[in-house]
């Protein structure tokens, strides 16, 4: 539950651990066991989950106890005391950047999927447009809103997916997940380099951590938001696997909605579940598409204080848009993305190191006086 006024954009630690799983959880998830059963032997890829997931949970905490130490200072404004000014104005226009992109990729996903599960004479421009235009609405108004809508349809989120894993269960075949460890350490290696797109947007905590009133304990929320997406995927990825097996998981283009479609609720009651599950993900990809495109106002805000945020977001829709419609096939996307994914983590562990050591060498210093 959020504390604090409508209109009030300051929140509590536990907004951090509802905010960053809402993040991480949209598009990606959706291929992502495919992706893993490219390179991994029967249920292997909950190895490379779980070592990946360690991975970005110890660059998440190391971003959060970096932030922490400047409370209620901006991203422009703490950088800019350890790198001067000119160096941290880039480093922030480099994150309006990633979110702009970030943004247009998850656009473009959701149009794509739209339009091949639901609205297949529906133009994808149009299905582009329509859900860029609700993320500009959520964005534009206040901050406080979108922690809610994370509050909200977080919970709804991973009762779904429970749901889901549980009506598999019945056609789960045990042969396809074992043996286990046949995996070589290149497949790993691989698959661990290939999932780092599920676990893109750590970055925005370098700026919504300037928003907590009190963020002594927020480096420890932050590890326990990133549990709860590790267990998501382990789940979802172990349910695929059991029910589709290696080969066909390997070749399905979105596994998770393939594995909606082919269970059955007892009963009847529900005849075609896959469209129920992919109305609750849209929740998912939409928080994430609003909170990246608000970090993204948030940083060049920063840069330009003078101009407003409305203008911001006048220009930045129609650039969004355009980006969005670049990729011209399912593979351009996809690479598209990917090159999306690997940029924003070179950026988030270069800046967290550079951050680092001049906190190290001048920022403790400053504090201590």
């Amino acid at each position: 539950m959020l504390n604090f006024k409508y209109g009030d954009d300051k929140i509590q630690n536990r907004d951090i651990m509802i905010a960053l799983p809402s993040m991480l959880i949209g598009v990606g998830i959706l291929p992502f066991p495919r992706i893993l059963a490219e390179d991994t032997r029967f249920s292997d890829g909950w190895i490379v989950i779980l070592f990946s997931g360690a991975i970005v949970t110890a660059i998440a905490w190391c971003v959060a106890k970096l932030a922490a130490n400047f409370p209620n200072q901006s991203f422009l404004d703490y950088s800019s005391s350890l790198v001067t000014k000119p160096v941290a104005v880039f480093f922030t226009f480099l994150f309006t950047v990633q979110g702009v992109a970030l943004t247009a990729f998850e656009v473009r996903s959701i149009a794509e999927i739209s339009h091949q599960y639901l609205f297949n004479r529906t133009p994808m421009e149009v299905v582009a447009l329509t859900f860029l235009l609700v993320v500009v609405y959520a964005v534009a108004n206040t901050r406080g809103g979108i922690f809610r809508l994370n509050a909200m349809f977080l919970p709804i989120i991973f009762i779904t997916t429970g749901l889901l894993v549980l009506f598999s269960i019945p056609f789960m075949g045990w042969h396809n997940v074992l043996p286990m460890f046949k995996t070589d350490l290149q497949g790993y290696l691989q698959g661990s380099l290939k999932t780092t797109l599920s676990y893109t947007g750590v970055g925005i905590l370098f700026f919504y951590i300037s928003l907590v009133k009190e963020p002594k304990h927020v480096a420890k929320y932050t590890v326990i938001g990133m549990s709860w997406v590790i267990i998501l995927y382990v789940f979802i990825f172990v349910t695929c696997i059991a029910v589709f097996g290696e080969l066909t998981t390997a070749n399905i283009r979105f596994p998770l909605i393939e594995l909606a479609k082919s269970i059955e609720i007892p009963g009847g009651f529900f005849e075609r579940i896959e469209s129920i599950f992919f109305v609750i993900w849209i929740m998912a990809i939409f928080t994430t598409t609003a909170m990246a495109f608000d970090v993204g106002v948030l940083a060049l805000s920063s840069i330009l204080p003078k101009v407003k945020k409305i203008h911001l977001l006048f220009v930045l829709t129609p650039l969004i848009f355009a980006v969005a419609m670049i990729p011209r096939d399912f593979i351009e996307m996809e690479n598209f993305g990917n090159y999306m994914s690997y940029s924003s983590w070179i950026l988030i562990v270069i800046i967290t190191t550079i951050l680092g050591v001049m906190y190290k060498v001048k920022g403790e210093k400053q504090n201590e006086k």
